[in-house]
């Protein structure tokens, strides 16, 4: 079958006008095949080294066809392609250029995101460890190898590229940010231990900012952001918000965390919470934002000895601790660095926490010191908060806001106890409601609600504002663009800024020419340069400088500002995007309840007209009920008559009832009876075949167990006749080991004994050992009495006192050698049958019986 399939592939991609259609129905076939044969992984390895070989002798990368009907067919065989040879060998083989082509139609690039977030998902086929090492390796191509828009080295290699390859880089970026979206939104907390792991180094931080920022922008977001909340890239991004310098990642971030503070309170308040005192200190570093002037670029050697302005911020430089382990990113674009607004964030923060808020501007370290909440500097809190600062800051966002309803019924302590407020609402409404907050859009909402009938000019008036240079709104505007005689007035970059700022302040406003953000000399050319013929006009734009490795130090200035600018406006509309999303869908909401008020208010108008025509009908019953009277008088009279006449009757008809009702009562006492003794004589025949049918039923069901039950006291009588065997050999085990304890018993008495004999052989040695030198001695004496006797003669008495002690000497030396012998004996004979006990005990265990009496092995 994988020969079909790939004989089918090679010929597809030799010939264009061959059916992919019919090659992808043959694919799907062989999945089918594969996936119910117990031989898939082979089939599935033979087909990988076939289409190796077609890829290296068939594929031309420059042909999209080939490409993309190679492309389908992976994709295809994605339910049965292993993670480790897609992350292997097709990543870079494939899907690495194909996600790198411009030119390359959407399904097939489609299809390689597909390829590519299916091998990160198959996490279970026991490559866990390359899995991982693969999704590293995608973060790290989106930070190293895509196009950086916070580096300035990228900047300047971007002015170099031509249209292609600028092409080509902003496609391999927005696709690799593709995979790493929807693979977060399947596996969100895989993407964010990556997104973590990387967000330690700073140099990656500002890029990593604006994937997060991306990613909360989602629309999935919602359902896993309770996942973010407890996980530890939670903790960095809080510090990179309270330690880092760098303006424009604090200003990311600060999107960032309004987008999350409302989608925090409907998924994980109680998260939120816990984060609370650390929020109001990334407030408070915002209040008192250390800003940096801006750098005046020397345009003359003169200029150049002029020694710089200090910093505004001339406080102590603040120290991290020792165990903190963070690398403070600083600034990470030249120029000024202005104070990033903290006004949405304040305004959900005031939203949700009215009292914390207000408690912690009144007293900002005490507020931290209560909640536990240490320093990440070397100094305590009261030396990196002013306080008066602080409170100087807030007025004007306290004066700003309206007062919050729960400032009166609650204190801080409540409102992290108590429950929550919002537990029923979504985070289109906490959204709109927070803003309304905001006295510039309340006033708007006011105007709104209250008024006239004149909607077209006011939603010109407050809306749209006016560039004409009144207030009413109602003139034309002076600041067009002007096309009548074929010119076009450009908008600079700082009239975008300053338009956008005016725009967003939702107040009628004159829009006056905006000062010059950048100064002229900044993008001057060079004094090397030589001077343009056409630089006379003011129209034409200054030629680029050279993009060399000396680049002067005015364009570098100038592309980091404008580059911070673009970063700031491009995190500022994902912001607005994401803002007028949640708006819509609050929109929505009050137009179903503008659509169900509109309709009680129509049901009430109903029930209204369905009263005025009841209470018509009442009338009209009330008067037919007075006619109705009226007629019941006569006709009662009548009646009174007519009664008189009937009772006579009456009176007969009750003598003839009686009658009739007596034979009534017979006859059916008799029916009755018969009835009762047709009943007995049927509830008899039921229960009789009933009890029949139930013994019948109760044989068949019980004559299994009565053939069960023989065979069972036939095993009883087997059992019981192996039980006596049993006893009886558990008897003679008995019996045995009563024996074998005797045996032990005179084992241990002869042992005893035989020491007590050897101890007593050894005296009898030592003495026999001494009798022996007095032997010898006596021997001695005596030769050398003979001796004596030779030289002299000797008396009579003396030699007959000597022979008789030595004949006494003889004797009692003869009856100690019988003694040893006999003792010799014994202890022979008594070793003899501690050898024969020996024998009779050695290689048993436990009681000694003999093995055939037991009755399981000898029946």
């Amino acid at each position: 079958m994988s020969n079909i399939l790939t004989r089918q592939v090679r010929a597809v991609l030799e010939t264009e006008g061959s059916s992919v259609a019919d090659l992808l129905v043959a694919t799907d076939d062989f999945v089918l095949e594969c996936s119910s044969s117990p031989e898939a992984e082979v089939l599935v390895f033979e087909l990988e080294e076939q289409l190796h070989q077609i890829h290296n002798e068939v594929i031309d990368h420059s042909s999209l066809h080939h490409i993309q009907v190679f492309l389908a067919v992976l994709y295809h065989l994605r339910p049965i392609l292993p993670s480790i040879s897609i992350i292997s060998s097709w990543f870079d083989l494939i899907l690495r250029p194909a996600l790198r082509e411009p030119k390359l139609p959407v399904p097939a690039v489609n299809h390689a995101k597909e390829l590519v977030v299916s091998a990160l998902r198959k996490d279970n086929d026991g490559h866990v460890d390359k899995i991982t090492e693969f999704r590293c390796r995608l973060l790290d191509l989106y930070l190293l190898d895509a196009f950086n828009e916070g580096s300035g080295e990228d900047i300047l290699e971007w002015a170099e590229l031509d249209d292609l390859q600028r092409e080509i880089k902003t496609r391999w970026k927005s696709n690799l940010e593709d995979i790493l979206l929807k693979y977060g939104q399947e596996r969100p907390s895989d993407l964010m231990t990556e997104i973590n792991a990387h967000f330690a180094n700073p140099a990656s931080r500002l890029q990593l900012l604006i994937l997060i920022n991306l990613y909360t922008s989602v629309p999935t977001f919602q359902s896993f952001a309770a996942v973010l909340a407890t996980h530890p890239l939670m903790s960095s991004l809080l510090h990179s918000l309270l330690l880092d310098n760098s303006f424009t990642s604090c200003t990311i971030e600060m999107s960032i965390f309004v987008k999350l503070l409302p989608i925090f309170a409907v998924e994980a308040s109680e998260a939120l919470k816990s984060i609370l005192p650390q929020l109001l200190s990334i407030l408070a570093k915002m209040l008192c934002w250390r800003e940096r002037p801006r750098r005046i670029t020397p345009q003359s050697p003169e200029e150049e000895a002029v020694e710089e302005e200090p910093d505004q911020d001339t406080g102590p430089a603040l120290c991290l601790r020792d165990d903190l382990s963070w690398q403070v990113l600083e600034l990470s674009l030249d120029g000024m660095t202005s104070a990033p607004s903290p006004r949405h964030y304040y305004t959900l923060l005031y939203y949700l926490f009215p009292c914390n808020v207000l408690q912690f501007l009144k007293s900002p370290v005490l507020y931290l010191t209560q909640n536990k909440v240490p320093s990440p500097y070397n100094v305590d809190w009261d030396a990196v908060f002013d306080e008066q600062k602080v409170r100087s800051k807030s007025e004007t966002l306290l004066k700003s806001h309206v007062c919050h309803p729960l400032i009166l019924w609650r204190d801080a302590s409540d409102e992290i106890s108590s429950p929550d407020f919002w537990a029923g609402y979504d985070v289109a409404r906490i959204v709109t409601e927070s803003m309304m907050l905001d006295v510039r859009n309340t006033a708007q909402g006011l105007r709104e609600r209250y008024a006239t009938r004149d909607v077209t000019t006011n939603h010109h008036s407050f809306g749209e504002p006016s560039l004409s240079g009144s207030d009413d709104g109602r003139k034309t505007p002076k600041h067009t663009l002007d096309r009548s005689e074929g010119e076009t007035r450009l908008i600079s970059l700082e009239d975008m800024i300053a338009t956008s700022v005016a725009l967003k302040s939702n107040l009628n406003v004159k829009i006056a020419p905006a000062a010059a953000q950048w100064p002229t000399s900044l993008f001057a050319a060079s004094p090397s340069s030589p001077p343009s013929a056409d630089s006379e006009s003011p129209t034409d734009a200054p030629p680029p400088p050279p993009l060399d490795d000396k680049t002067p130090p005015h364009i570098a200035q100038a592309i980091s500002g404008l580059q911070r600018e673009v970063l700031l406006l491009r995190s500022e509309l994902n912001f607005e995007l994401w803002l007028s999303r949640e708006n819509v869908k609050h929109i929505g909401r009050l137009y179903q309840s503008r659509t169900l008020s509109r309709d009680a208010e129509v049901e009430r108008q109903g029930l209204y007209n369905k009263l005025r025509k009841y209470r018509t009908q009442v009338a009209a019953l009330e008067a037919e009920l007075q006619n109705n009277k009226a007629n019941a008088s006569s006709t009662k009279e009548r009646f009174a008559d007519w009664n008189t006449e009937l009772q006579n009757k009456l009176s007969d008809f009750r003598e003839q009832k009686k009658k009739w009702t007596k034979e009534e009562t017979i006859l059916r006492t008799a029916d009755k009876q018969a009835k009762a003794l047709f009943e007995a004589q049927g509830k008899l025949l039921a229960e009789a075949s009933k009890e029949v049918f139930g013994l019948q039923t109760q044989i068949k069901e019980s004559q299994h167990k009565i053939d069960r039950l023989h065979d069972y006291e036939y095993q009883i009588e087997q059992h019981i006749k192996v039980q006596r065997l049993w006893d009886a050999d558990f008897s003679k085990f008995n019996d045995r080991g009563e024996e074998l304890r005797l045996m032990k018993t005179q084992y241990k008495q002869m042992e005893m004994r035989l020491q007590c004999l050897h101890e007593s052989e050894a005296r009898l040695e030592e003495n026999a050992r001494v009798y022996r030198r007095q032997i010898q001695a006596l021997e001695a004496q005596l030769l050398q009495e003979k001796r004596k006797t030779e030289k002299a003669s000797r008396r009579p008495e003396e030699i007959a006192a000597f022979v008789a002690e030595k004949k006494r000497l003889m004797d009692a030396n003869a009856h100690l050698l019988e003694d040893n012998a006999t003792l010799r004996e014994e202890i022979e004979e008594i070793t003899a049958m501690v050898e024969v006990l020996r024998g009779q005990v050695s290689g048993r265990k436990g009681l000694v019986s003999d093995p055939r009496a037991s009755p399981i092995l000898y029946g």
